[in-house]
């Protein structure tokens, strides 16, 4: 995490807030510290050259609507923050923070990775918007002082996690667990990891479980297969949308968009699983991202997720105690996350 300007400076005035993706920048504006996000906007990275142009265009419509210029603002980014130097690991923009201050006339900046944010979100918003996918049903406050996982697929597979530090404030991690290594159930999941690493060298997580991990996983499951697909047909919403409806094009892709998307759902168990050991997150594991919140929790429910979650040998039943949620919430939770951090 990156912070110029001290925090003890003067809370009051509005403030920026962003979530970072890959395919999307979503941008809000906060009157006070502590009150409604208003005026989120969710704006295409390829209708712009770099993030300061999107937000630059977003301030200017916030002028336009009379709104003042905001002191401070709270970005989350697809992307390891390091060091001043930020760029994205799955866009082509690179900006420094301190020269990013500057341009917008901030007071303070703080820029954390995007799931950083999206867990810190995740103690300030209600019950209703989680909803339950295995396991028993505890809600946060019953295991207020035990660690969370957080995870979802998007553009990429964005990991972090929750600990509690007392008197119910919690420290987010940032980490880069999407770039763990993917691990084989079986001869086929064996052959299609192979088939991946010919392509990758290194087969991540993410390399499946993002939305090009999709058509990743469909690509591979054709080679294995000798299907030849309309490659450029081949789009997550396609791929998708194949597997649960079994019509539409690619066609002669139908049985491995399926089984893709039911891999999906499996390897997202593995993963999840791994990280509630790592982390010892008895308090459950969180999933956003874009993905599977628009899948839905009928989905994720009758899917391979919760039985591949448990599936891990002396501690299936540790697993089995612990909760697994889908982040669903109305309103960009990671903007939430990020006006948390100022």
């Amino acid at each position: 995490m990156i912070e110029i300007g001290s925090k003890r400076q003067n809370q009051s005035g509005p403030s920026l807030l962003g979530d970072v993706g890959g395919s999307n920048v979503r941008l809000g504006w906060q009157r006070q510290t502590g009150t409604a996000i208003e005026r989120v906007q969710v704006m295409a990275c390829a209708d712009f050259p770099d993030l300061t142009a999107c937000i630059q265009h977003y301030l200017s419509g916030a002028r336009e609507e009379g709104l003042p210029a905001p002191l401070r603002a709270a970005l989350g980014v697809a992307t390891p923050v390091l060091q001043d130097q930020i760029s994205l690991t799955n866009r082509d923009w690179a900006f420094s923070a301190r020269q990013l201050c500057s341009e917008l006339g901030l007071q303070r900046l703080v820029v954390m990775n995007d799931f950083t944010a999206l867990a810190l979100a995740i103690p300030a918003l209600p019950q209703a918007d989680f909803w339950h996918c295995g396991g028993p049903q505890p809600g946060l406050a019953a295991a207020a002082d035990q660690p969370i996982a957080v995870l979802g697929p998007g553009t990429g597979l964005g990991v972090s996690g929750l600990i509690a530090t007392g008197d119910r404030q919690w420290t987010a991690l940032q980490t880069e667990g999407g770039h763990v290594s993917l691990a084989a159930h079986g001869a086929r999941e064996s052959r299609l990891i192979a088939q991946l690493a010919s392509r990758f060298g290194h087969v991540s997580a993410e390399r499946v479980l993002s939305g090009p991990g999709l058509v990743n996983l469909t690509l591979a499951l054709c080679d294995l297969d000798g299907v030849a697909p309309c490659e450029d047909a081949l789009t997550p919403a396609a791929v998708i949308a194949v597997a649960l409806t079994g019509t539409g094009h690619p066609a002669q892709a139908q049985a491995q968009c399926a089984e893709a998307l039911d891999l999906f759902g499996a390897f997202l168990g593995d993963v999840a699983g791994d990280l509630v050991l790592s982390l010892g997150a008895r308090g459950g594991v969180y999933i956003g991202g874009g993905i599977v919140p628009r899948l839905g929790a009928a989905w994720l429910r009758a899917s391979r997720f919760r039985a591949r979650f448990e599936a891990k040998g002396r501690m299936a039943g540790y697993l089995a105690e612990v909760s697994s949620y889908v982040i669903a919430s109305q309103e960009p939770p990671a903007l939430l996350g990020a006006s948390r951090a100022l």
